[in-house]
């Protein structure tokens, strides 16, 4: 083997083992958040409600009365400097889902429970209020829940490492069959088997 290809293979080496070993929980956490957040729906952390529309797109109401409709409607502890008759508090409200497939808004409120408000899209009539249970999922997965947007790098930095940890791991498989020949790989294959 030539001196820069045994280089190589030595810094693929360690930079496999490192990465792979530096990465292993964050990596971990990615994948099995991942994997419930694709079935939030079957494992119930995403409440489904049933809703056929009542009207057309052209003849909703406006988002001020849905968030209106959906403050009120939220329990006690979510409406803090909030009262009916106020115009919608938009600190208090995390994100509005739209959805005009369905005529439903979702209205995710920011507490710490991630309350959702469902309301109909054209009555402003609300069809579910509960908690979001997938919300600290997405959290987890996205490193959010360690501190806010800077924890995301936690996620990037895992992607990052299963790229060159994958690299690496077929650079140190492919290396040795490239210098041997190509039957040279398969032969020793054979003999471990």
């Amino acid at each position: 083997m030539s001196q820069p290809r045994r280089k190589l293979s030595r810094v693929a080496f360690y930079a496999h083992l490192w990465l792979g070993v530096a990465s292993t929980v964050v990596l971990l956490a990615v994948s099995v958040t991942g994997i419930l957040l694709n079935h939030k729906r079957g494992l119930g952390l995403m409440p489904e409600v049933d809703h056929a529309p009542t009207g057309s797109f052209n003849t909703t109401v406006s988002l001020e009365r849905i968030a209106a409709a959906a403050l009120a409607a939220a329990p006690e502890g979510t409406r803090d400097g909030w009262t009916p008759g106020d115009t919608a508090h938009p600190a208090l409200i995390d994100r509005m889902d739209v959805r005009p497939r369905d005529g439903l808004v979702k209205v995710r409120l920011r507490d710490a429970a991630s309350t959702e408000v469902t309301v109909d899209i054209n009555t402003a009539a609300i069809l579910h209020v509960g908690p979001r249970g997938d919300v600290f999922l997405e959290k987890l997965h996205s490193g959010e829940i360690f501190g806010g947007q800077p924890f995301v790098l936690l996620s990037d930095f895992g992607a990052v490492a299963l790229i060159v940890t994958l690299v690496t791991g077929y650079w140190l498989w492919l290396a040795p069959r490239l210098i041997r020949g190509p039957g040279a790989g398969k032969a020793r294959d054979e003999e471990a088997a």
